[in-house]
């Protein structure tokens, strides 16, 4: 394990496996790759194979992309639809965090300038958890989005405000501590906004103008993310932060110019990035290092867990139209990561470096060994309970669905409004869009939520609310439109959960005239389930029909009952959840499992089992 190679290899299919694993088993994957990364730092010396003059510059860039992408994911309107909340939460949340867990700090530290600086680094709470942990618990669209401006807002204002304490209180000793640290985030701003502000119209007008070819579009983008964020540090020390979360912000938002492909990119890219940097910094640790913080160092971490995050949140949302439940719920969610494990190395290693350079308070030198390993266990605790709690918190808390059975339907005809109906029936969520007003129409009669609309729209992708909702079906006479609707939804509900009806071919030899394989979704129900074949077979009398399957009536039954002409739709498993039918899953269903089903002979009463 002492080859570089060997090393760098370990830590990224660790890191990739982690994330699969915590997948498969439904668990945050945050607290996989800390306990993977600590138990990897029993094995090898991480500082002898990545020098700290290299990894702390390399965890800088990878941070700046994570916060780039961070900045894509928010979007104005969100802030419209919360603003309050989120502004307050921004300001008044962060000063309601910092002034409290400085005082915390003291049972850790033995000087208040090391306790006002912890502090301000435990303000931060980044995207690099809080992103993979909604992704997890999955909540209701308005707390969901106050948790992700939240958590990726706060990343650069706090390492910005732990910067300027750092400079202030410790190494330039000033008297008029607040006044500087107020100048200096005046000075951010300004320069954050200025630089981002340019460098988002650079993007732009070269995008527009086709000056970069397709295939260098991503490695340039990366190129100005790192371009922006070092000339901000350069300029003010890690101001860098917030430049990039604004460059993110401003891209998403501008309407000149399609960057779709760009956040793609950059959410696979970060995935890996923050699969890494949790190895890698985890395995760094050391049980000796926790061990020197004794008892105090948990009771520390209760009070900012059970009291000092709750008090922050409720306080700072007096006044707002978020509800008990949601306060609750962003009271058990704010995991600390990446941002603050590299700023508090940092710093303990220039507190050390000055020792060198001048007189440094003995008792703080001592306390600049301690930041590093109460940051780490402050992420290790935060993360592990957060990530254990907060998904049944919300479930408990009825704001968040982590599993959503429901479907959209993109088309509104008769046999997907008669298959709508009986979903919804059955109390499952579905939304039916279609741009035929007869449908529409139609739709509403019968009850069911529906939208005028273009499935591939901008409006339906932006505006509307898909809580409960977790697959598409695409049912429209165009098998064109079906197939762009599976690309339009594939970041929304992920590609096992797209599905529509099988499109048309005039031959068997694929002619010039069929949709690619590749552009396609997974193929509803069997490979003779094209719309003119399920709307024909629907309008001749066929019938949706549910049927409960048990030992006394079985599938078997049910064939020999209704023919084998009849179509298996969905499955309605013991567990309340839906497994859909498709041409590739020839799977057959068991006893007390629900069919639904599209039939063409309904036998009389005498004829029935």
């Amino acid at each position: 394990m002492d080859s570089p190679l060997v090393y760098l290899t370990t830590v990224l299919v660790v890191g990739v496996a982690s994330q699969w694993l915590s997948w498969r088993l439904k668990f945050p994957a945050l607290i996989v790759l800390l306990v993977f990364g600590f138990s990897l730092g029993r094995l090898v010396d991480t500082n002898s194979i990545i020098p700290q003059t290299l990894l702390f510059p390399a965890v800088s860039l990878a941070v700046a992309v994570i916060l780039f992408e961070g900045g894509l994911t928010l979007k104005i309107r969100d802030l419209v639809q919360s603003r309050s909340a989120i502004i307050r939460l921004c300001s008044f949340g962060v000063f309601l965090t910092w002034v409290p867990t400085a005082i915390a700090a003291k049972l850790i530290f033995e000087t208040w300038e090391m306790s006002i600086l912890a502090g301000a680094l435990f303000v931060v709470t980044g995207p690099t958890v809080i992103i993979p942990l909604l992704r997890h618990i999955r909540p209701k669209s308005r707390i969901g989005a106050i948790a992700k401006w939240e958590g990726i807002v706060n990343d650069p204002i706090g390492a910005v405000l732990a910067v300027l304490v750092f400079e202030t209180i410790i190494v330039a000793q000033s008297e008029s501590a607040m006044q500087s640290v107020a100048i200096g985030f005046a000075l951010m701003t300004l320069i954050a906004v200025s630089i981002a502000g340019v460098t988002a119209w650079v993007i732009v007008q070269t995008l527009k103008r086709h000056l970069i070819p397709d295939y260098l579009e991503n490695p340039v983008m990366l190129g100005f993310i790192f371009l922006t964020f070092t000339s901000s540090n350069l300029i003010q020390a890690e101001s860098g932060l917030a430049t990039v979360t604004l460059l993110g912000i401003f891209l998403i938002n501008q309407k000149t110019v399609r960057i779709h492909h760009v956040v793609e990119f950059k959410e696979n890219l970060v995935v890996l990035l923050i699969s890494v940097l949790f190895i890698v910094l985890a395995s760094r640790l050391s049980f000796e290092d926790l061990e020197g913080l004794g008892w105090k160092a948990g009771v520390f971490l209760a009070i900012l867990i059970l009291l000092i995050r709750p008090f922050s949140i409720f306080a700072s949302t007096i006044g707002t139209k978020i509800s008990w439940q949601e306060k609750t719920f962003l009271s058990v969610l704010a995991p600390r990561g990446i941002v603050a494990a590299a700023v508090a190395s940092v710093f303990a290693l220039e507190i050390e470096e000055l020792s060198h350079l001048r007189d440094v308070d003995p008792l703080l030198l001592a306390d600049a060994h301690k930041l590093a390993p109460i940051t780490f266990l402050v992420i290790f605790g935060t993360v592990t309970i957060y990530g254990l709690a907060a998904a049944p918190i919300a479930r408990r808390l009825k704001i968040s669905d982590p599993d959503p059975q429901g479907i959209l339907f993109a088309g509104a005809d008769a046999f997907v409004r008669s298959l709508a109906e009986t979903i919804s029936k059955e109390g499952y969520t579905v939304l039916l869009v279609d741009t035929n007003y007869e449908n529409i129409s139609a739709t509403r009669m019968l009850g069911l939520p529906t939208q005028n609309a273009s499935i591939i729209s901008e409006y339906v992708g932006n505006e509307l609310d898909f809580s409960g909702i977790g697959r598409l079906f695409a049912m429209t006479p165009n098998d064109e439109v079906n197939a762009l609707a599976v690309r339009q939804f594939a970041d929304q509900f992920g590609k096992a959960n797209l599905f529509q009806v099988t499109p048309r071919t005039a031959d068997k030899n694929k002619p010039r005239g069929e949709v690619s394989d590749r552009l396609i979704g997974r193929k509803l129900f069997n490979s003779s389930s094209t719309y003119p074949n399920l709307t024909q077979r629907f309008s001749n009398g066929a019938v949706i029909k549910k049927t409960p399957l048990t030992e006394e009536f079985s599938y078997e039954d049910f064939k020999n009952l209704y023919g084998e002409s009849a179509t298996p739709l969905i499955i309605i498993e013991e567990n309340k959840s839906l497994r859909i039918c498709t041409a590739e899953d020839a799977s057959i269903p068991k006893n007390e499992q629900t069919l639904i089903s599209l039939v063409d002979h309904v036998p009389e009463q005498n004829e029935t089992v």
